[in-house]
């Protein structure tokens, strides 16, 4: 069995459990958006995968080892049972662990994933990065700035992964994004893209799961498709689908009140909290 490398964990709030996973690039700061409000009712756990954010190592990993990470940090913590929500990245590991710890994960949320993700991000040019750097630099120097967001953002790559330009999702962008960026090692990126190049598709282990679903999309994710995200739901046994009509991939930052109501309607509904 791999060696577990000890996750730094953030760990707020009391009652039943909920693990909070980010994406690529991320960290447990990405996920402050859900856990600033979950914690005023559970306790949540927001770890930093192997690689990402204070949880840096030099040594070579591949994607399965975050199972190995998050099965000890639920045994560290004496988790028996828990949520796990899950976004981007962080879906696919919340799907692989209810595949692998199927009496330990008692519900699931997946944000922009899906169990087989497909793109469609037009090719990147030079200007884009240009317009990127400036934006992201301007962005952390006065977050929200109208100015910049009308002048640089919108023509940016941030265009790829908001819809909605506003001020509250370009703060967002300022105070977890660009953070997140900087503290993605390489050998996270190297595990990564091997798993893209091998061609990552768990569509037909997916129906196992037995834990109830909410799975939310945005229409216009260009990273991990509307219609990737679509059809993994529609391989779940019991899962419940939120589109967000002019929406991309950071789609909880743009709208961020709709999808806290959509969790938490959905928690009440699906989840038996009694059992812990």
């Amino acid at each position: 069995m791999p060696q577990a490398f000890e996750l730094a964990v953030q760990i707020r709030g009391k009652g039943y459990p909920i693990l909070c996973l980010h994406g690529h690039p991320g960290s447990a700061r990405s996920m402050a958006v859900l856990t600033d409000y979950l914690s005023q009712s559970f306790m949540t756990l927001a770890p930093d995968l192997r690689g990402y954010g204070n949880s840096q190592t030099r040594q070579e990993f591949e994607m399965l080892d975050h199972l190995t990470d998050l099965e000890a940090l639920l045994d560290r913590h004496q988790i028996a049972e828990c949520l796990v929500v899950g976004w981007s990245l962080g879906g696919i590991m919340a799907m692989e662990l209810a595949l692998k710890l199927t009496e330990r994960i008692r519900g699931l949320v997946l944000i922009a994933t899906a169990a087989q993700p497909r793109g469609n991000h037009p090719p990147i040019s030079w200007q884009d990065n240009v317009y990127t750097g400036i934006a992201a630099l301007l962005n952390q120097v006065r977050p929200g700035w109208r100015w910049n967001i009308e002048r640089f953002g919108k023509r940016s790559l941030f265009r790829y992964l908001i819809q909605q330009h506003t001020e509250t999702a370009y703060q967002y962008i300022a105070q977890a994004a660009v953070p997140a960026y900087l503290q993605t090692s390489g050998v996270a990126d190297r595990a990564l893209t091997r798993a893209i190049r091998q061609g990552y598709n768990r569509l037909p282990e997916i129906p196992q799961i037995q834990c109830p679903a909410l799975v939310l999309i945005g229409s216009e994710d260009r990273h991990i498709t509307a219609a990737s995200s679509l059809e993994t739901a529609q391989h779940l046994k019991f899962s419940e689908i939120r589109c967000y009509e002019n929406t991309a991939h950071l789609f909880p930052w743009e709208v961020p009140d709709r999808v806290l109501q959509d969790i938490d309607r959905w928690i009440a509904q699906h989840v038996d909290l009694k059992a812990t």
